[in-house]
């Protein structure tokens, strides 16, 4: 009597790098902004052991350097502050239940939406230092915005929790438009005004081409980061595996693991094609209006290339192997972490 095949031990990540048409860049003042971030944010003791040295991994500063190339110091040093607040927050509600991600997110809202909320958490303290620095230099339609994504971002994680504990995989069509939300990836991307010093009307926001480019490139962001972090995810258990689109893949169309890693770079490309096209056929608005579209474009292709950049910059994803994986594009599937109480 045959045994079933044993389980693959290691897949091969398709050259999105390669792939990418858009080209990073090093933000020239990443020392100066990020000196003392991370102390910080550790000096607060929001974060407790492993979960101090997986923020450390992460090197939010660094994903920062990468994806805004453009931004001036005092910008730099806010979405510092601001992704590593997102960090904290991943990190926390991943260790809880629906209810408690939920409970956890409000606090974050509720001090984002409201001065006088105090609930004397180290969480409100440091929302409060960073919407300090945000809201007074954002434009209205930016503020705005970023208030809706912030409600959206905090129901996604909260949501995500919840179907961790049921031990729930969506299918492809409803996973996409949540991941998006429960990424933070529009989320991140709603910070472009600020940086920029340039308010995107809603008239353009919402026209129907520009949201086609905003969609791709959100999706070319969250299906990149899903690929990139498998490895990481399938090692804290099966749980923690029901919010990465390949795991989708592979229930849904009946694949494996590699068959989903290559159907990952098929689709990346057809995003760029789409990004592309839609940029082709973005209407005018006036010039003022088109100088502050065009840098738009330019904010959310910085956001995709340098995110590539940064996956295998930090240890995040691939721990020390990082760069022997950007270079075989090879991921070696590590033991499941013992689960301890």
């Amino acid at each position: 009597m045959s045994s079933a095949p044993a389980a693959p031990r290691s897949y091969r990540l398709p050259d999105l790098l390669a792939v990418c048409p858009f080209k990073a860049r090093f933000n020239v003042h990443f020392e100066e902004a990020v000196s003392g971030a991370q102390e910080r944010l550790i000096d607060r003791n929001v974060l407790k052991g492993n979960q101090l040295e997986v923020l450390k991994q992460c090197n939010g500063e660094l994903l920062c350097a990468w994806t805004h190339h453009y931004a001036g110091l005092q910008q730099l040093h806010t979405v510092c502050d601001f992704v590593n607040l997102l960090f904290v927050l991943d990190t926390i509600t991943d260790e809880q239940n629906g209810p408690d991600a939920l409970a956890t997110g409000m606090q974050f809202l509720n001090t984002l939406k409201d001065d006088s909320y105090e609930d004397g958490s180290v969480l409100c303290q440091m929302t409060k230092d960073f919407k300090r620095r945000f809201f007074p230099y954002s434009g209205p339609a930016t503020a705005r915005r970023f208030l809706e994504h912030s409600e959206n971002y905090v129901l996604g994680f909260a949501r995500e929790a919840e179907l961790r504990e049921q031990g729930v995989v969506l299918d492809r069509a409803t996973y996409e438009p949540y991941r998006r939300e429960n990424s933070g990836t529009r989320y991140a991307f709603g910070t472009f005004g600020y940086v920029l010093g340039m308010d995107l009307p809603d008239e353009i926001f919402e026209h129907p081409v520009y949201m086609e480019m905003h969609y791709a490139a959100v999706d070319m962001v969250c299906w990149s980061n899903d690929l990139y972090s498998y490895d990481m995810e399938q090692a804290m258990g099966p749980l923690h595996l029901g919010n990465n689109i390949l795991t989708v893949l592979q229930r849904e169309e009946g694949i494996d693991l590699q068959a989903a890693s290559d159907r990952v770079g098929e689709h990346f490309s057809e995003l760029v094609d789409l990004f592309n096209d839609a940029k082709a056929r973005l209407p005018c608005f006036g010039k003022e209006l088109d100088e502050i579209t065009a840098n738009h474009v330019m904010a959310m292709e910085a956001w995709v290339a340098g995110n590539l950049e940064w996956s295998f910059a930090t240890r995040r994803y691939f721990g020390k192997n990082n760069v022997k994986v950007r270079e075989s594009l090879v991921v070696e599937l590590s033991p499941l972490k013992v689960q301890t109480e």
